[in-house]
């Protein structure tokens, strides 16, 4: 049998499953507007909810009040109250709602008593007990009082002091006039008929500001009648409310702000300031453009700001005069705190923006809503920067204000950059929500101007290294927005703090340069260009010799740029010194190289002659591994370089990452390596960021040079040195041609005469060499010169060039096995032919073609060129430097250290990423490393005959 209690669970599961599927955590959105006037808006429920009998929406749209008629009997706030009808003969209810009463002279449309003009209600007696009916008591005007009712009409106050003086009564009767609350007479001279409009140029909107309508025209009549000091400031205000326009034909504030400036010139000037009137507030830096320049440069600021010692993070110390819209003086304010920034942050990095030599920049998106709610009433400033002087007193140094909308004769005059046709000015604001109300104050604004950019400017001085500045200038451009949602428009504001230097000398300076620089670099291309025709032995001008003057200009026209720019920064010089490295590449890849085997047959073996089916004596052949060897070597140290390029990328990311030389690059007076999370972060300078960057290169190179010249290559490992060692050792020397008549010479002839031995031979042939009991390496007797530059003759040449042209023919001996046998006789008769023919033009075989041994003259080696020409022989220069190494990537790391920086710089200013940077030059490096290897081996292959098989 079935308990209640399981009745009771079928119940609930029966109703579960036949309620509507549950709705999430969701309501429906409902505003107090939304309510209407029979609902209020329920804060419990974030709904609107119903009033109750008699009941309308209050004000504030939270809670019921009683309708006209009604009085409450009770009140719980919200829907909970009580409401009475009052009696006929007590048809009006009090101020407070909670009593009827009796009016004597009508109702509001409220329900409640209402009294005329100049009257105040009571509807208590003094002790508080509630009359029966309302009185509306006169303010007596007379002489005796001089008294009027307040706004508020509660009360009885002293009337208005332009009224007494005027009526020398509470009214301002015809013919006097009245306005703004003021009465003046008509038989005082007022300044001219205001006009109350504003113009608001980006939305092309002109309307009747009603703060103007209200208190333009009484504010210039009292500030000029009476001197008034707050009217002159309202008029002032409404003036820069207006951007400080001025236009002969107009009167509008600043028409009627200018009136009053010219005709009071007899009040004399503030603080001996021409441009500051006594009575008024400072608006402008004369009456016409022209001046700024006298203003910003004339004078530099009194004090020397430095960046050592005590004297870091040096705060610049501004200062505002504030008012508000009436006129009246609000406080001083320092700026710290965000008082000028629109957009939000922690109060370290918003008043980072006044720390001296840090460049600031914030900028943010910030809803017309929140700018509504926060500067529902305008504050104006007058900026000042605050210093010491000598004697210990405290001074400020007025800041000029370069505001963008400003019109001069309906001119944008402040918005170009000739500095003589700026028109600066004194006060500005914020946030402008005030002269864009049409008809009511009360209401929402038709339009709004926004401050949308602020730029402190600050101007460093040229010829001095002592830390002078000249006045700040803070430049400001406004926005119009016509108000149409406010919760769903928005503006994009931004706040800046930029330094400058005036750069037209240093421009001056650097042109000279370069024209100094560049008229050098075009005769030391000349030099070259004409070196190279005596290297080539050509003296024809054609389209080839131009074409490589180019090539060398552009080489020298970017070492030019280099030199002037590494501290200021590069962009598009890395074209230039990519087409002299491209070139370098070319020209290391295209050499003329041959081995010439020293080595003789030993002995005779017999042979069998082919075809003839006879055997036949002959020289017993030399073995070939040696220049297979030697081979190998060269095509091994083709790209060796003076630094481990892995190293330096990893040291130099390493240092600006991990230890933080990149914070250097900040634009900011700190030169600490680490930063705080919660301090601000200065924006970069694409400058201090190549100067960072290039100086840690050069720096970790030279270090590395340093390292492998004095220790490793000493100590450990020297490839170039030991390559000619093992020439020698080899019994072969190298024959270079990196131009068509000039390149270099390693002599590898043994002193032992042989090197193909075995290995108790060849160490017994060190042991002699090593306690000098045979003759020294070098080429010419007694001499150690191995290594040479050569500079061969036309005739010589010519001779090279007939046997090299047979001997790569088939381009290469990798052809060979595809080849016919007479082919391969062929090459193999042409390279033992050009064996023999260099063997015995070493050795002076060949008169006609012979060569003479000299040091060059110290020019000739400073200028890296050839004063005397090959004609009849040819000449081989004392080289002790291994300048072979020119055509290796040895002997040019300047060229690809300078090309590493600027690829690493040029991708870092693209990317603003040293990690990027980093690893693109590292890969860029690889690559062009295996193209060199690649193409310069087979270029090894085909002009030597060595098999590229082998080279490996």
């Amino acid at each position: 049998m079935a308990t209640p209690r399981c009745w009771a669970a079928t119940a609930l599961l029966l109703a579960m499953a036949a309620a509507p599927p549950a709705r999430g955590f969701s309501l429906p959105l409902q505003r107090p507007a939304d309510c209407g006037d029979a609902r209020y808006f329920d804060i419990s429920r974030l709904a609107c909810g119903p009033c109750g009998a008699h009941q309308r929406q209050s004000a504030g749209g939270s809670s019921c009040v009683c309708q006209p008629g009604y009085r409450m009997v009770s009140s719980n706030g919200g829907s909970s109250i009580i409401c009475e009808k009052c009696p006929e003969n007590m048809s009006g209810v009090t101020q407070d709602g909670w009593n009827c009463i009796t009016c004597p002279k009508g109702l509001t449309s409220e329900g409640k008593c209402k009294c005329l003009n100049n009257e105040i209600l009571v509807e208590r007696s003094i002790d508080g007990i509630l009359l029966n009916e309302a009185l509306c008591i006169h303010c007596n005007g007379s002489e005796q009082s001089f008294s009027a009712s307040d706004a508020a009409g509660s009360r009885c106050v002293r009337c208005e002091q332009t009224f007494i003086n005027v009526s020398k009564s509470c009214a301002c009767s015809s013919p006097n006039i009245l306005t703004g609350g003021l009465c003046f007479s008509v038989t005082d001279s007022l300044p001219p008929k205001g006009v109350a409009t504003v113009r608001f140029g980006q939305l092309g909107i002109t309307l009747t500001s009603a703060w103007f309508l209200k208190n333009l025209q009484s504010s210039a009549s009292a500030c000029w009648l009476y001197s008034n000091l707050t009217a002159c400031q309202a008029l002032g205000n409404m003036c820069v409310m207006n951007m400080n326009s001025l236009s002969s034909s107009s009167t509008d504030a600043c028409g009627l702000f200018q009136y009053i400036y010219v005709n009071t010139a007899r009040l004399g000037i503030v603080h001996s300031i021409a441009f500051w009137r006594h009575n008024l507030p400072w608006l402008y830096y004369g009456d016409q453009p022209g001046l700024a320049s006298q203003v910003l440069e004339a004078n530099h600021f009194p004090v020397i700001f430095s960046f050592k010692g005590t004297d870091k993070d040096v705060k610049l110390q501004f200062i505002a005069a504030s008012f508000d819209a009436a006129g009246n003086f609000l406080k001083w304010q320092n700026l710290e705190g965000g008082i000028l920034q629109l957009c939000p942050d922690t109060e370290i990095k918003l008043n980072a923006a006044y720390t001296f030599g840090t460049t600031y920049q914030q900028s943010c998106k910030i809803s017309v809503s929140k700018i509504l709610l926060d500067f529902a009433n305008p504050i104006f400033y007058d900026l000042f920067l605050e210093y010491t002087g000598d004697n210990g007193q405290q001074y400020l140094w007025a800041v000029p204000v370069l505001n963008l909308n400003l019109q001069y004769s309906e001119m944008f005059v402040n918005q170009g950059s000739n500095m003589n046709n700026w028109l600066l000015t004194r006060r500005f604001f914020l946030v402008d929500a005030l002269s864009g109300k049409e008809n009511d104050l009360g209401k929402l604004p038709r339009v709004i101007r926004i401050a949308s950019k602020i730029a402190i400017s600050i101007r460093l001085v040229s010829h001095t290294q002592r830390g002078m500045i000249y006045p700040p200038l803070i430049t400001i451009a406004y926005t119009d927005v016509l108000v149409q949602n406010p919760e769903t428009q928005s503006v994009m504001v931004s706040f800046s703090v930029n330094y400058e230097m005036n750069q037209s000398e240093a421009q001056i300076q650097t042109d000279i340069t370069l024209g100094v620089l560049g008229g050098l670099a075009v005769l030391w291309s000349l030099l070259k260009t004409a070196g190279w025709k005596r290297r080539t032995g050509s003296s024809i001008i054609d389209l080839q010799t131009v074409f490589k003057f180019l090539l060398f200009y552009a080489g020298d026209l970017a070492n030019v740029f280099f030199i002037i720019t590494v501290g200021t920064g590069i962009y598009w010089l890395v074209f230039f010194k990519a087409l002299q490295f491209l070139q370098l590449l070319v020209s290391q890849l295209t050499i003329d190289i041959f081995f010439i085997d020293w080595e003789r047959p030993k002995g005779k073996v017999l042979k069998a002659v082919e075809g003839e089916g006879v055997i036949k004596s002959a020289a017993a052949p030399v073995s070939i591994w040696r220049t297979y060897f030697i081979a190998n070597e060269w095509n091994e140290i083709q790209t060796v370089r003076k630094i481990n390029p892995l190293f330096q990328v990893l040291a130099v990311l390493f240092f600006l990452e991990v230890v933080g030389f990149s914070n250097l690059a900040l634009m900011d007076s700190s030169s600490s390596l680490t930063r705080s999370s919660e301090s601000y972060i200065a924006p970069w300078s694409r400058i201090l960021r190549f100067g960072v960057s290039a100086a840690l290169w050069l720096a970790i190179a030279f270090l590395q040079i340093i390292f492998f010249s004095v220790f490793y290559e000493r100590f450990v490992e020297d490839k170039i040195s030991q390559f000619v060692d093992l020439c020698c050792m080899s019994n072969i020397s190298v024959f270079l041609l990196s131009h068509s008549c000039f390149g270099y010479y390693i002599h590898g002839r043994s002193v032992h005469g042989h090197a193909d031995t075995n290995m108790e031979e060849m160490n017994m042939n060190l042991k002699r060499e090593a306690e000098n009991l045979c003759s020294q390496r070098g080429l010419l007797p007694n001499t150690d010169g191995q290594t040479f530059q050569i500079s061969i003759s036309r005739k010589m040449r010519l001779h090279y060039d007939r046997i090299h042209e047979s001997l790569t023919r088939k381009r290469g001996p990798a052809r060979l096995l595809d080849s016919s046998a007479n082919t391969f006789e062929q090459s193999t008769r042409a390279y033992n032919t050009m064996n023999k023919f260099l063997s015995s033009f070493i050795d002076h075989v060949h008169k006609e073609m012979d060569y003479i041994v000299k040091d060059k003259l110290l020019l000739e080696r400073i200028l890296g060129m050839e004063f005397m020409e090959p004609i009849e022989k040819s000449i081989f220069y004392n080289d002790e430097g291994h300048s072979f190494s020119d055509v290796l990537y040895y002997g040019n790391e300047t060229m690809l250290l300078i090309f590493d920086i600027l690829f690493f710089s040029i991708v870092d200013l693209a990317s603003q990423s040293f990690v990027l940077a980093a690893i693109l030059t590292y890969l860029q490096q690889e690559i062009f490393r295996f193209i060199r290897n690649t193409l310069g081996q087979k270029n090894l292959a085909s002009k030597t005959l060595v098999d590229e098989r082998f080279l490996i």
